[in-house]
């Protein structure tokens, strides 16, 4: 694909979901715009996606340092 064949995906769906938003009464869709979960409705802003909670950072330079574990 070329760039402008993913410009205008990216156009065409920001356009439907336009769309799909316009569909929706004024409650539904300040809902559907809050930002949350659809699977648990909680505030989908306060996740940690692409975090590593079992990442060791001290681990990490010591060893980017040559060190041995």
């Amino acid at each position: 694909m070329k760039r402008r064949d993913f410009l205008w995906c990216a156009l065409n769906l920001a356009l439907d979901q336009e769309e799909e938003l316009g569909r929706l009464c004024p409650a539904c869709r300040a809902e559907a715009e809050s930002g949350r979960c659809p699977v648990c409705g909680g505030a989908a802003e306060d996740t940690s996606a692409g975090v590593n909670g079992s990442f060791d950072m001290e681990r990490f330079a010591r060893l980017a340092q040559g060190e041995a574990t």
